[in-house]
């Protein structure tokens, strides 16, 4: 035989790199997992990378042995009580009851039958996605459902507020009724929704349509104001409610018995006068009729005059003519006038002349 034609012998793998290493690696998991999970874990994390990095196997052995140090590791850990939290509870009892003490003889005991699952926390008003969250942390599990009578699905949990909540204490459930956040409460769950009527307040002071109004149920912040006439500005709530006995409602929307909803707006067009105004009605139509005839840009005066017995003073505040100019009587200030140059006063006495305002158009301002 010719030495120089004999093979070489192949080199010897080290022992941690051959299969019988990589097994006995696999088998260790299976065996630390019976006595610590944690354990169990880190060894079948380093099972792992030996058998994809030492042993010369096949990708899909390799892959079947990854699989089977999970499986070794989980049936390990069941064998040893590892993810059975019975074990713990019981060795609790145990302890509880002193020992020899049997869980058995501590559940038996007079103290523990008589004991009662705590009350739920009362959560009714509170929005309905921090009612579930808190009913959660104190181990319930929550359910909810439209409390009025339309079986609205319940989207937005943070828009709703709850009316009614029933709770299985045993069970540890809680069932949350609620309503949306702009809602009034039913009288019972699954009930209509009360809403509010609209009350007639034609003809009323502003401060007894707003009393009117919050007697009804219905929130000023609900409430828009208009005037009714065309030389009249609209006031804010403020000015309506400094001056509630001069301003009177005219009209008002919705109609008395409507029910106001949340989408709801209501609208009261008002009209203003004290002792001193000419007119001291409403006029038959909104945004029609000028309070103050001689600020209507159409306002003859001629005419007026004419009836006067040519041009003499008339009481009360019509018209007179006078040295070019017109006196009107009691007129309203920055409300728009005609003609040019005419004169009156205010509810206070003070003198006003009809002339051009900021805007071009002739308005009253003080003389």
């Amino acid at each position: 035989m010719n030495p120089y034609n004999t093979p070489a012998p192949a080199p010897s793998r080290p022992w941690w790199r051959t299969t019988p290493a990589a097994l006995g690696v696999l088998a260790l998991v299976a065996l630390l997992g019976a006595f610590s999970f944690a354990v169990g874990f880190l060894v079948m994390i380093a099972a792992m990378v030996a058998v994809w990095m030492l042993p010369p196997w096949r990708w899909f052995a390799r892959l079947g042995a990854t699989f089977g140090a999970l499986v070794l590791l989980t049936v390990g850990a069941g064998l040893g009580g590892q993810l059975d939290d019975s074990g713990t509870g019981k060795s609790d009892a145990k302890s509880a009851g002193g020992g020899g003490a049997s869980a058995e003889a501590v559940s038996a005991s007079p103290t523990a039958s008589k004991s009662k699952p705590a009350k739920a926390a009362d959560y009714v008003g509170k929005r309905l996605d921090e009612a579930e969250k808190q009913a959660r942390s104190a181990g319930y599990t929550a359910g909810h459902h439209d409390a009025a009578d339309e079986d609205r699905a319940i989207i937005l949990r943070s828009g709703w507020t709850v009316c009614f909540q029933k709770a299985d204490t045993a069970a540890k459930t809680i069932d949350f009724a609620a309503v949306k956040s702009a809602e009034p409460c039913p009288a019972k769950d699954g009930g209509p929704l009360p809403w509010p009527k609209m009350p007639d307040v034609v003809g009323a002071t502003y401060n007894k349509a707003v009393k009117d109004l919050k007697k009804a149920g219905i929130g000023l912040d609900r409430v828009t104001l208009d005037d009714v006439y065309l030389d009249v500005d609209t006031p804010t709530a403020e000015e309506a409610a400094e001056d509630g006995d001069e301003w009177r409602v005219c009209f008002q929307s919705p109609d008395e018995g409507t029910e106001v909803e949340s989408v709801t707006r209501v609208r009261l067009d008002l009209g203003r006068w004290t002792d001193a105004d000419l007119v001291q009605h409403c006029p038959s139509a909104k945004d029609t009729t000028y309070k103050i005839p001689a600020n209507d840009p159409d306002y003859n005066n001629e005419d007026d005059n004419s009836t006067t017995g040519g041009g003499g003073s008339t009481g009360g505040g019509s018209s007179s003519s006078s040295g070019g100019g017109t006196s009107v009587g009691t007129v309203h200030p920055g409300s728009f006038c005609s003609p040019a140059g005419a004169t009156g006063v205010t509810a206070a006495g003070t003198p006003m002349v009809c002339g051009p305002g900021s805007d071009g158009r002739n308005r009253w301002h003080s003389a």
